[in-house]
């Protein structure tokens, strides 16, 4: 099909130019994180808690899942009005939102604040930066005319590269330098000048149908949850999403019936290297299952060595399957009408 007449007619708010140009969002969140100076006293902290929502906590989800094997202290990260109860002075505390306007990450930092725990926020204005600068604390500022989900570099990247300099991990310059050629090289892929890319093929084969995204509980949760968070708000449809080996216990079962519904489901593997080799044994025992009663699985690896790289591979080709996605249903990616009839109904209750 020709994408191009899709995206004149449906891309009113130009999200597809947000989606191209993201390797520069990512230089430049990388330059803003180098450039930030976060004082505090490493020792003190205990465990580190990320706080945020939608769009904004899922910057928590990659900076953890990225740093999961060498950070040496607890994370956390909290998508709710208040914070877990072991959060104290000895917590470092990020809170994300950017608007600065999210009510639960409000009262995320008002519940920090009244447990003396270290602060930082990261925002692009609101009033989280209002109360931030009020009470002193530091703040990562952001910028930019998005939708939060389509900031997801400068979420994640400057406060990653804060906890590096603060010791909490390691992580070489090679692997932004890395992650950002690869990025490079695939919005050049996935751009619809290039018919023939695999993120508009994946969402051909998606269309039509509910996709289900599964992958190991080890480095890819978080993007599997993203795969399917940008599904359901740029494509305007449900996604799903479970890890191997948990769903070996239990969802397995549950592709039985409606039996005369199996094939509207298309379920796709998102893998990495890192896969441990039971769950990869899993993988392939549970495709044989599934295949005979659904759809072929589609399969997606991970590219890049660093870990970073292969988060990134993945995420950035669900946010471009997301927006084919898009064009195949004839809707505009960007707007949010259900969210923000959501809010408006709260204010009034407010």
């Amino acid at each position: 099909m020709d994408f191009k007449e899709h995206i004149k007619r449906y891309d009113k708010s130009n999200m597809l130019e947000l989606l191209l140009t993201f390797p520069e969002q990512f230089k430049q969140a990388v330059e803003i994180g180098y450039s930030f100076d976060f004082k505090v006293d490493p020792k003190k902290i205990k465990q580190v808690v990320y706080a945020g929502m939608g769009g904004s906590a899922i910057g928590g989800d990659l900076i953890f899942s990225c740093l999961n094997n060498n950070m040496a202290i607890p994370t956390f990260v909290s998508r709710n009005y208040f914070l877990p109860a072991f959060v104290d002075q000895n917590s470092l505390v990020i809170v994300s939102s950017f608007s600065g306007n999210t009510e639960e990450s409000l009262s995320s930092y008002e519940d920090a604040r009244g447990r003396n725990a270290q602060i930082l926020c990261i925002t692009g204005g609101g009033e989280l930066e209002q109360k931030a600068k009020q009470d002193n604390v530091p703040v990562i500022h952001i910028s930019g005319k998005m939708q939060p989900r389509a900031a997801l570099g400068y979420l994640s990247i400057p406060v990653l590269i804060a906890l590096i300099k603060l010791g909490y991990a390691t992580l070489d310059r090679a692997d932004f330098r890395e992650t950002l050629t690869l990025l490079q090289s695939k919005a050049a892929l996935y751009d619809p000048k290039n018919e023939n890319n695999l993120a508009a093929n994946i969402a051909k084969e998606i269309h039509g149908k509910l996709p289900v995204i599964y992958c190991t509980n080890n480095l890819l949760p978080v993007v599997a949850n993203r795969w399917k968070c940008q599904i359901s708000e740029n494509a305007k449809m449900q996604a799903f999403f479970n890890v191997f080996p948990e769903l070996n216990h239990n969802e397995i079962v549950g592709w039985e019936q409606p039996a005369d519904l199996m094939k509207n489901f298309q379920i796709i593997y998102l893998k990495d290297k890192s896969d441990f080799s039971r769950n990869q044994n899993r993988m392939a025992i549970t495709k044989d299952i599934l295949e005979q009663i659904t759809n072929s699985i589609i399969e997606v690896n991970s590219e890049g060595n660093s870990q970073l790289a292969r988060l990134f591979s993945l995420i950035y080709l669900g946010d471009m399957v997301s927006f084919y996605l898009a064009m195949l249903n004839k809707v505009d990616p960007t707007p949010i009408d259900k969210i923000q009839k959501l809010k408006d109904q709260l204010k009034i209750i407010a």
